[in-house]
């Protein structure tokens, strides 16, 4: 098979990954194994599973119906877009300005000299729209995927250098932690809103494979090896990114950060822990995960306000992806970004946790309208429904505790 026949079966699914290994592994599962060790990789896996029905939706739902999920939304009452643009303006802005940021932080870290942090904020949202503008989907497709091969590939190699170097010896005073007490409520939610991804990318997803068919009319047959295969390699970076946080940190003392602080951490325990010379191959693989899960999410976000501004004024003919109009929601999305970056840089640390949050409590909302949707087309295996119904049940009842907790 041709590297070029090879590529082609990969698209909608790779790009869903390339979104995945930003929030949800570089910093939630990297911090479960710096905090608990080995404790939580069941939790992990499980989360995964209980997820996996409802982005498999999308891609089964778009493609079958050739629609997006917004369009089968809307089809459900106007209420259901009114109450998603909503949470997803919000997200736009503190998602891309947190990942924009984060970015910067990691870029500067890379370069021989130095430069003004507002200069690199410039430089990535101006790099996300040079890349984005012209044939957005494929471009963001071939970003994607050389990120997710780089990416694999040095993590992989960080992994493998951890387990030859051992875990540093704990400090005195250090005594095992355990996860499943009141005070880590906080810390699962955040995991479980980002875990594999904020469930409202399963939208950004169906878009995506809305696009890919019309380019590829091949890729109906083929989408659930492209689905299946970049899901299974969310969760094993997932894995991959918490047995790293145990080797490295777990045992030392820790204390929770966020935003940039982390990162700064998160490069600072490779290099003091694997030797100086892993600080540059760290950050590399940081600056990977948040940039690429920064340029999926201002493809993403943008398309879905665009379309979903679209329906809500009844142009429900004219949804689809128009490349001029989507290049004023990417320019828009990146705007409001730098202006949430320049006056409120300070509270972005804050407000990425907050996200993950709300992704977390948003959840069951997003997961009962796919689940509805479910039922519109045929050839679903006999597990997927117990499966959706076992996870929904499971978001509602967690997002409950969490509330009542509160």
């Amino acid at each position: 098979m041709s590297q070029a026949s090879f590529a082609s079966r990969f698209g909608p699914g790779i790009i869903m990954a390339s979104s995945c290994v930003g929030g949800s592994h570089i910093i939630a599962s990297t911090q479960a194994g710096a905090y608990y060790g080995y404790q939580l990789a069941l939790f992990i896996v499980a989360v995964n599973l209980l997820k996996y029905p409802f982005f498999r939706i999308a891609f089964d739902y778009s493609s079958l119906n050739r629609k997006t999920l917004l369009q089968g939304y809307a089809e459900q009452g106007r209420l259901h877009l009114y109450l998603f643009l909503v949470f997803n303006l919000f997200a736009t802005v503190v998602n891309i300005a947190g990942g924009t940021l984060l970015s910067a932080v990691l870029l500067a870290m890379l370069l021989p000299f130095p430069v003004s942090l507002d200069i690199l904020n410039i430089a990535v949202l101006a790099s996300f729209l040079i890349l984005l503008f012209s044939r957005q989907y494929q471009a963001l497709d071939r970003i994607s995927k050389a990120v997710m091969m780089g990416l694999t590939a040095v993590t992989v190699l960080a992994l493998a250098m951890a387990f030859g170097k051992g875990s540093p010896p704990p400090v005195a005073d250090f005594a095992e932690v355990s996860p499943w007490t009141l005070a880590a409520v906080p810390f699962f939610a955040a995991l479980m809103g980002w875990m594999p991804a904020p469930m409202e990318l399963s939208v950004a997803s169906s878009m995506w494979v809305v696009e890919k068919n019309r380019l590829d009319p091949d890729y109906r047959p083929r989408r659930m090896i492209d689905f299946n295969t970049s899901y299974v390699l969310t969760i094993v970076l997932a894995l991959m990114f918490m047995a790293l946080g145990a080797l490295v940190q777990y045992g030392q003392a820790v204390e929770p950060l966020s935003g940039g602080r982390f990162i700064g951490r998160f490069v600072d325990m490779y290099a003091h822990s694997i030797g100086e010379w892993m600080r540059l191959p760290m950050a590399a693989v940081a600056l990977a995960c948040i940039y690429g899960t920064t340029i999926v999410a201002v493809d993403g976000y943008s398309r879905c306000n665009m379309q979903t501004v679209e329906l809500l004024l009844g142009r429900g003919q004219e949804a689809e992806q128009n490349e001029s109009r989507l290049r004023i929601w990417l320019a828009g999305a990146c705007l409001a970004a730098f202006v949430l970056i320049q006056f409120f840089s300070s509270a972005i640390g804050k407000m990425i946790p907050f996200a993950m949050t709300a992704s977390f409590l948003s959840a069951p909302v997003f997961a009962a309208l796919n689940l509805r949707l479910a039922a519109q087309y045929e050839g679903k295996p006999f597990w997927l429904m117990p499966l959706a119904w076992l996870g929904l049940v499971s978001l509602v009842l967690t997002a409950a505790a969490y509330l009542i907790w509160l």
